[in-house]
């Protein structure tokens, strides 16, 4: 899912495209998308785009006559920019909105149509989106630390809370984490004041960095690789291979439709964490801690070899 770096980005190439620009059309192939009646999405035909902007993960066109477009690009969700009146693909597209510079191309590729357009009217209807977020790249450290301890939840959970912090998800938690040196599963209520500073100055580091690498790689272009795993990440989507800072090899847990990367030399003292599943499968045969399990992998490749 595009989180607040990505996001970032394409906001601002998008209104770099669309500000001042008037909608010439909207076509629309998938009924899953349009989530919304009042205003029709007809509506937005004939409009100027006033403005492009984000709002937690979702990305908000401003439009004369005090409509909005509001989109949630969800896991599979992405915009591609195309030379006018380019054809929808058949598969992934979702809507194109046709403008006399060029045609904007909503598509998700994946099966669960996932992604969401809301066409509403005034500031109002709007502000029913907002989920209440920090935006840390925003916020004072007594902000921050105030939206920890607000509810004792594990950090991972509450840096992906969107009611807590604005577009941080599954992959920049884990880079923070890891650049913070703390555990996904300590609990928010638990940190120190030394601890809290450092999640705060790592979690706006990260962001900021990654915002600024993504820029530099799309200049004046228009963002089309938006992933989740990048080779220069340190840990998300990095299982087995080394940590950057210490060289252990990355772990992960998973849960739901997710995982968790971290290291456990550079963030658990060493110490494995085990998902439930994985626990109750293997109860006392699970290695506790990074160690035990590079010993037994030692073993096992011996007995192989």
């Amino acid at each position: 899912m595009p989180e607040l770096p990505d996001l970032t980005v394409y906001a601002e190439r998008l209104q770099a495209r669309l500000g001042g620009q008037v909608i010439e059309g909207v076509r629309v192939a998938s009924p899953f998308l349009v989530r919304s009646a009042a205003p029709p999405l007809q509506a937005v035909v004939g409009r100027r785009v006033l403005g492009v902007r984000r709002l937690g993960k979702q990305l908000v066109v401003a439009l004369d006559d005090d409509l909005y477009l509001v989109v949630h690009l969800m896991i599979a969700g992405r915009f591609h920019w195309k030379p006018p009146g380019a054809r929808l693909p058949a598969k992934v597209g979702l809507a194109a909105f046709d403008f006399a510079a060029g045609t904007l191309l909503l598509t998700e590729a994946s099966p669960k149509k996932r992604a969401a357009l809301h066409c509403v009217r005034g500031a109002a209807a709007l502000a029913a989106f907002d989920r209440g977020g920090l935006e840390v790249l925003d916020a004072s450290p007594e902000a921050f630390r105030a939206r920890l301890a607000a509810e004792n939840h594990t950090l991972k959970r509450a840096l992906t809370d969107p009611r807590l912090f604005a577009a941080i998800g599954n992959a920049y938690s884990d880079e923070i984490l890891h650049r913070a040196r703390l555990s996904p599963v300590k609990l928010t209520r638990s940190l120190t004041p030394a601890e809290s500073e450092r999640l705060y100055a790592a979690t706006r580091a990260v962001l900021q960095e990654w915002i600024d690498r993504l820029r530099a790689e799309t200049g004046d272009g228009f963002p089309e690789q938006v992933t989740a795993f990048r080779p220069e990440m340190a840990v998300h989507g990095r299982y087995r291979q080394p940590c950057p800072t210490c060289g252990a090899l990355i772990q992960r847990i998973r849960y739901a439709e997710n995982e968790c990367n971290y290291c456990a030399r550079c963030q658990t003292d060493g110490k494995l964490l085990a998902d439930r599943a994985l626990s109750r499968l293997l109860r006392a045969d699970w290695p506790r801690t990074l160690d035990e399990l590079e010993r037994r992998r030692a073993a096992a490749a011996s007995v192989s070899g």
